[in-house]
């Protein structure tokens, strides 16, 4: 199931000592299922055309487009002009862009490759880039992330790709890592965690692709997350993945705790630490109030304005519009 959407830039973030009062939230729209026709691209046949690409690489034009979509099980991802979702790979490098999939890996992975003007819906057009292949033609960037299809996908919507060889993952509109692989943000170092000023909100925690933080209040603080299974899909904890670096944020609240699956939650102020699948650019703040228990997280360590010394003079409302629910789009639970 695929809806493709244009992303809307919200406000987000602020400040707390304690949790003192609720925020509004903003109402998220779910997938619906996507016309037989969507895309054009079936059969999932690894026909090769003179590009060297296999499968679904072949554009359907001279315009390459991205665009963002939101798919079953992973949540906002980028997609092609065909409806067909694009990947990142992890043995790539963004800093200097470089993609090291080439041969056999190139049939598997068909590159997406520069045809005429790169159009854009719901992406930052400066997050768009061209990086030369090996065999000298040029592939596309997002956040300087070369973009990949799959030869086993078959139609939009699908993401069989995700997570394969655990390098493998679905793009976001800034070249991350769309759903639960999001968490901890980018694979090039280190965890970053920084204080930064969200409009209308104030201060919050982004973390090193600039994308809002949150905490969750049915988790029990300094000791487990309450949002495993399909609700970390729609909200991926922030992992620690070695050293956590602070920017702005007292390294005294700096925290982890352990996940049922093993892993390692970065927490600050004892809260677990999560991004919002529906975030799709630093700045976006879909996540604030969904349901009364989630909020973004401010740097000391406590929900956006709960904390007094903070609160007074920010503004305290959620954009027009808003609302207070959000779906997972699994059986209709709701996180």
């Amino acid at each position: 199931m695929l809806r493709t959407r244009i992303a809307v830039s919200v406000a987000a973030a602020a400040a707390g000592l304690a949790v003192l009062t609720a925020c509004s939230g903003v109402e998220t729209a779910q997938p619906v299922v996507a016309p037989a026709a969507a895309g054009g691209t079936g059969g999932g046949q690894a026909a090769a055309n003179n590009n060297g690409q296999v499968g679904n690489a072949a554009p359907a034009s001279n315009e390459s487009k991205l665009v963002v979509a939101d798919v079953a099980d992973v949540g906002q991802v980028l997609t092609d002009q065909n409806g067909m979702t694009l990947y990142r790979f992890d043995k790539d490098t963004a800093k200097p862009p470089k993609s090291n999939c080439d041969g056999d890996c190139a049939k598997a992975w068909p590159p997406m490759l520069a045809t005429g003007d790169v159009q854009v819906q719901g992406v930052d057009k400066n997050m768009v880039g061209k990086v030369t292949r090996s065999d000298g033609t040029e592939q596309i960037t997002v956040g300087g992330w070369a973009l990949y299809r799959y030869a086993k996908d078959t139609k939009p919507g699908d993401a069989t790709g995700q997570g394969v060889g655990g390098a493998w993952y679905a793009a976001n509109a800034n070249g991350g890592k769309a759903g639960q692989a999001a968490a901890g943000g980018s694979q090039e170092g280190a965890v970053k965690l920084s204080a930064s000023k969200i409009d209308g909100l104030g201060d919050a925690i982004v973390d090193q692709n600039g994308m809002t933080l949150y905490l969750f209040q049915k988790d029990t603080k300094k000791k487990a997350s309450a949002c495993n299974g399909d609700c970390a899909k729609t909200w991926p904890p922030v992992l620690s993945k070695g050293k956590v670096e602070l920017q702005g944020i007292d390294s005294k609240l700096l925290g982890s705790i352990k996940r049922q699956d093993g892993s390692e939650q970065v927490t600050i102020g004892g809260w677990p630490l999560y991004n919002f699948s529906k975030d799709t650019k630093p700045g976006d703040a879909n996540g604030q109030g969904v349901n009364g228990t989630w909020f973004v997280i401010e740097p000391a360590g406590c929900k956006v304005g709960s904390n007094p010394a903070t609160a007074a003079g920010q503004q305290q409302q959620a954009p027009a519009g808003s609302g207070t629910s959000d779906s997972s789009g699994s059986g209709g639970t709701t996180y």
